[in-house]
């Protein structure tokens, strides 16, 4: 049986699928690729025309499986987008008589983070920052005694709707999604070392239409926003002279600078946008620079006053728009940090023969994260050279018997064999995932009955019943 891992990513310009293989050494084979263009169904990482998602997502996953030649049972997926958010948190508890901080004290700060309510938001991920034990602060709080506890958490929240915007999409294409993942913490898992995490850095994705910051102190996310900002921002500005935003992106790629120092414009000098037209060197040069340095000072912003001197790792750049020239001069020149890195690749060693991967340009490090965060097996039966994709089922009812592609002509008894196994397979599917979503159904109810005040207030009556009943027949 076939072995491979599939990762979708749904960016703003480009939604793209991945599948490759886990080595022994390490290392991650891919086996295919496919990419549909998402301008028209995907803005700012959100979906917002579900139909024209759940065909390009169809389309990705019938590239890879015809590459594959295998079908593909289950697939990740990275979050992301504007939809994405970070929110501190704090839960106190306070200790009698100078108690001993236990796991359980620890549990139920954690419990109670995740029970907050954000207006149509969710929790997708809650990080614990650190503790404060008294007034000492600490990562490891258990066995310590002290009078009051403090746990602080940072929450990653995505609106609602977006969520089911993007879960229906995979249900209409009938795409089964084992996982999802933050594509901002997979990204920075693949991208940046031990050391820039531990020491402090910003890792900057600079996208199509967004740009997404995330913040690594001590090893630990201290805060992450997504700016609905991105490289298209400064297509659009050039296109703004009155150009098709395609002929825009040309001249943005061909003569764009993040950053160019006053001594470097030529007055005299034109770019031409076409047969007839130009436009005087100072006029692009300040279109250009006047974006990327909007861009950059939002991100500078979104850095927390108390981790801006303690970022020894500086900036790590990624994403399309670090491949614009000057791009770390200007970091330097709006920001106070002059260590700036451009990350255009994963740091997890990959083999293939694909040249949109090979580019390593800061596009596809996203999805390479995703891909190898998965850890299970994501092919399904194999597809026999294509035997039933491309058969008219009227004519073969017809003629009572199927054509197929290599020649072989399949009979009526064998036909109908397939067709019912085929069925079976599609009932046990629909069975699987019917008793899936039951199951999560039954979680989500539990953990909100558990997270009630009602909840809790029924069970702590019960409990005192209990004690009650027990001291009775102590007594007895």
């Amino acid at each position: 049986m076939a072995e491979f891992t599939v990762a979708i990513e749904l960016g703003s310009s480009k939604i793209t699928g991945i599948a490759g293989r886990k080595n022994k050494d390490g290392s991650i084979s891919i086996l295919a690729l496919a990419q549909e263009d998402a301008s028209a169904c995907i803005r700012k990482g959100v979906v917002y025309n579900i139909e024209k998602t759940v065909q390009a997502l169809s389309n990705i996953i019938k590239k890879l499986e015809t590459t594959l030649k295998t079908r593909i049972a289950h697939v990740y997926v990275g979050v992301g987008g504007q939809s994405i958010q970070s929110v501190r948190n704090t839960n106190v508890k306070t200790l009698p008589n100078d108690g001993e901080v236990t796991l359980e004290m620890i549990n139920e700060l954690m419990d109670a983070n995740r029970s907050m309510q954000y207006p149509d938001k969710q929790i997708l991920d809650a990080i614990t920052q650190e503790y404060k034990v008294d007034n000492q602060y600490t990562n490891d709080p258990v066995g310590i005694q002290c009078k009051r506890i403090e746990g602080n958490f940072l929450n990653i929240l995505q609106k609602r709707n977006y969520f089911m915007r993007l879960k229906k999409c995979f249900d209409q294409a009938n795409i089964t999604v084992l996982d999802m993942f933050l594509s901002p913490l997979v990204m920075a898992d693949s991208v940046l070392s031990d050391a820039e995490k531990r020491g402090g850095c910003v890792l900057v994705d600079l996208g199509a239409d967004t740009t997404t910051v995330c913040v690594y102190y001590k090893n630990i996310v201290r805060h992450l926003a997504v700016i609905p900002l991105g490289s298209n921002n400064i297509t659009k500005d050039i296109a703004s002279l009155q150009m098709e935003e395609k002929d825009a992106e040309k001249m943005k790629i061909k003569y764009g600078s993040a950053y160019t120092d006053i001594n470097d414009i030529e007055k005299d000098r034109t770019y031409p946008i076409d047969d007839e037209r130009t436009i005087e060197m100072p006029k692009f040069v300040e279109i250009v620079a006047d974006r990327a340095r909007e861009i950059i000072e939002n991100v500078w912003n979104q850095v927390p006053e108390e981790f801006t001197n303690k970022l020894l790792g500086g900036f790590v750049l990624t994403g399309g728009g670090c491949n614009m020239r000057n791009i770390e001069r200007a970091f330097r020149t709006y920001t106070d940090i002059d260590k700036i890195r451009v990350a255009k690749f994963v740091n997890e060693p990959i083999k293939s023969s694909n040249a949109i991967v090979n580019a390593k340009d800061g596009r596809m490090c996203t999805v390479l994260g995703i891909l190898a965060k998965g850890d299970q097996n994501c092919a399904g039966n194999d597809i026999m050279g294509d035997l039933f994709d491309n058969i008219d089922e009227d004519n073969a009812h017809q003629n009572g018997n199927k054509p197929a592609n290599n020649g072989r002509v399949l009979d009526q008894a064998e036909t109908e064999r397939i067709k019912q196994e085929e069925l079976k397979k599609k009932q046990e599917e629909e069975e699987r995932k019917r008793q899936q979503e039951e199951e999560e159904a039954r979680r989500i109810e539990e953990e909100r009955k558990r997270n009630s005040k009602k909840h809790k207030y029924a069970t702590a009556i019960k409990s005192f019943f209990k004690k009650i009943v027990a001291d009775e027949e102590d007594e007895k």
